[in-house]
């Protein structure tokens, strides 16, 4: 900064030249800053919505949640502290007297439940099957946000596209209004022509005021995702032609597509319901020890405890309980292999539409949009040497919505793209 400074302002000048130099250089280097933003890139703009995004910060959440119930699955519940008096009379004339009878004692102990083995091995594999499928559903969730902040990004692009050509069409318009209008005054034109002409300008004014109101709407949907205002991205058109993953790989890799990342979870931590099901036939047992008090100098005593579960009645508990868990498990099966068959069909739909899309995007725009602009041209250059303004109106009007619906295949080339580029997780998320 100060070598740029000592070069703005020459060495050798009076006080205040100088100071009044200092002063514009500081004001100009301030400045330099606040240029326009750079334009947003596709990438860029997915890199700010997947790092600034509340519902990853949510599901990262509740993964950290999932986790810390695992560490805690299986473990042995806490011990029960046991106070008490054993044989005290309540009847007679000793009634409530601790010490009238040598039966009587107080007493105080501890009793720990030991729930089985198989049960607490069968709780912490279920705690890790919910760690697993939370964190299919964040996976799941970026890359929707992915998939999401790209076709906002597409539709911004689109619009600023559509504004740009719509806009082009003006000066042709309006040159052919001039010439009406001065055809008129010379008494070689109706007035109609000129009318004509003059509505045909003002359409196409309206056309611009809606494009202009498409790309503002476009920026607040861009804004929603990547969490700051997006006034403008980059001009050049994305690759749409080419997919970042094999179309081989798409139809062979349903499994691992977003949708079904959950399900395939859930299949896995309905199984293990099941397993956790049937160790609820393994019975748990329990430890009690207490130490008991008598009065006038009688022996204490001492008591240990064991206790055993009788699962006896299975057909009506346990048994029942398992057959729920192996229908909630063949659900989750068949949850599964119905989003499968749709992801399918709908991974197919989309290449055939992407394909369709990119060969009509390219014939609009090596043919029918030069053929358009030719058009009008030629009849403008006719009207201009006195031929009739029907032709070129007809021309033009034909350019315009040419241009319209070449803006609306763009866009929808791109969200096909966007629909695929972004629906196979092939890496592991947080």
């Amino acid at each position: 900064m100060f070598s740029f400074l000592s070069n703005a302002c020459p060495a050798r000048l009076p006080a205040r030249a100088a100071s009044l130099c200092l002063l514009l250089s500081l004001l100009a280097w301030s400045t330099s800053g606040l240029a326009a933003p750079a334009a947003l890139s596709l990438e860029e703009a997915v890199r700010m919505a997947v790092e600034r995004a509340p519902m990853l910060d949510a599901r990262r959440a509740q993964v950290d949640a999932a986790r810390q119930e695992f560490q805690r699955a299986g473990a042995l519940p806490d011990p029960m502290l046991m106070v008490g008096i054993d044989n005290l009379p309540v009847t007679g004339p000793d009634a409530f007297d601790p010490s009238a009878d040598f039966m009587t004692m107080k007493r105080i102990g501890i009793r720990q439940e030991v729930p089985a083995g198989a049960k607490r091995e069968a709780r912490r594999d279920l705690a890790a099957r919910t760690v697993d499928e939370r964190q299919a559903r964040a996976r799941a969730e970026r890359l929707e946000i992915r998939r999401s902040t790209a076709e906002a990004w597409i539709a911004l692009w689109t619009a600023e596209r559509k504004l740009d050509e719509v806009t082009a069409l003006r000066e042709q318009a309006e040159l052919a209004s001039d010439l009406a209008r001065a055809r008129v005054a010379g008494g070689s034109e109706l007035a109609v022509d000129a009318l004509a002409a003059k509505a045909a300008v003002l359409e196409l004014v309206n056309r611009i005021e809606a494009a202009r109101a498409e790309v503002e709407a476009a920026q607040i949907g861009l804004a929603r995702w990547i969490g700051a205002p997006a006034l403008h991205v980059t001009a050049d058109m994305p690759d749409f032609s080419e997919l970042p993953v094999q179309k081989t790989r798409l139809l062979s890799a349903v499994d691992k597509v977003g949708p079904l990342l959950a399900a395939e979870a859930q299949v896995e931590t309905a199984a293990a319901a099941i397993d956790l099901a049937q160790a609820e036939k393994r019975p748990d047992w329990s430890v009690a020890a207490s130490y008991g008090q008598r009065s006038d100098g009688r022996d204490d005593m001492f008591m240990l405890e064991f206790g055993v579960e009788l699962p006896l009645f299975t057909a009506n508990r346990q048994d029942r309980g398992i057959a729920a868990r192996r229908a909630e498990y063949d659900a989750a099966l068949a949850v599964r292999e119905d989003a499968r068959r749709e992801q399918a069909a709908r991974i197919r739909v989309d290449l055939a539409q992407w394909e369709a899309l990119k060969r009509q995007v390219a014939r609009d725009r090596y043919a029918l949009l030069p053929l358009a602009g030719d058009r009008s041209a030629t009849a403008l250059a006719a009207y201009r040497a006195g031929a009739p303004i029907r032709p070129w109106l007809d021309a033009r009007s034909d350019e315009l919505k040419l241009v319209i619906e070449h803006t609306q295949r763009l866009e929808a080339l791109g969200r096909s793209w966007a629909a695929l580029a972004y629906l196979l997780a092939e890496e592991p998320q947080p």
